[in-house]
């Protein structure tokens, strides 16, 4: 079985459309999101609106929280804060709800799904290097857990000790655990300008991530046309 794993929508739309175009493409039976649906871009109804019509399995991630409850926003940075104060008003208390019900933490098939982290999903931890990942495997019941939230594909490997590093696809081995982001399908922030997600193909045992052109122009011009901070439609194109 294919799976295809998204994250960090963010309200992209165009983006949205273009993967769940190019997973169709590579014949995966099964969507599961890594939440972070909402947030940043334009387009929060409507990309919610796909994900609970598609009954696409879905972890909760801090745009989510933060978007669907009236909690104060102080520590966020201005762009942020802005975009999240204009997405509560561009949601139902239907699509609240929705958003509130998300667990932290969901497992699928004989994976894991996380946002942020294992060892405190809640708390919003970002994972960068072999330090944080170690103490998320602790917590790993898995031999492979997906996670989100940083919009950077690092795949982390815990054998004797944990390494990890960028990939573009590679074959899980037994005994292993593996510590995978995904990248980000509606803000790309490692450089490369495009929507980001992986193809996980179970019978292979192989992870592959897939990085897709879309409509930038569109999406940019949606967030400027909503008033929301410029600085959200530049950093598209910087993939930053």
């Amino acid at each position: 079985m294919k799976y295809a794993i998204i994250a960090d929508i963010h309200a992209n739309l165009e983006a949205l459309e273009v993967v769940l175009d190019d997973i169709k493409a590579q014949g995966c039976s099964k969507v599961v999101c890594l939440g972070d649906v909402v947030g940043y871009n334009a387009n929060p109804k409507e990309c919610l609106d796909i994900i609970r019509g598609m009954d696409i399995t879905c972890v909760k991630g801090n745009h989510d929280e933060y978007c669907s409850s009236e909690v104060g926003l102080e520590g966020f940075n201005p762009h942020a804060e802005e975009a999240i104060q204009w997405t509560r008003e561009q949601l139902t208390e239907n699509d609240r709800q929705w958003l509130r019900d998300l667990k932290y933490i969901r497992m699928v098939s004989s994976f894991t799904l996380v946002h942020a982290t294992l060892d405190g999903p809640q708390r919003w931890g970002y994972v960068f290097d072999k330090l944080a990942a170690a103490a998320s495997f602790t917590y790993q019941n898995t031999s492979v857990c997906f996670f989100g939230h940083t919009h950077v594909p690092l795949a982390f490997v815990r054998d004797t000790k944990v390494g990890g590093g960028t990939y573009s696809k590679f074959r899980t081995e037994p005994g292993k655990k593996y510590f995978i982001n995904v990248g980000s399908v509606g803000q790309s922030r490692d450089g490369v300008a495009k929507a980001t997600y992986v193809v996980y193909n179970m019978a292979e045992s192989s992870i592959e991530l897939r990085r897709l052109d879309y409509d930038m122009a569109t999406t940019q011009k949606k967030i400027l046309d909503a008033g929301l901070p410029s600085r959200l439609a530049e950093r598209l194109a910087e993939g930053r």
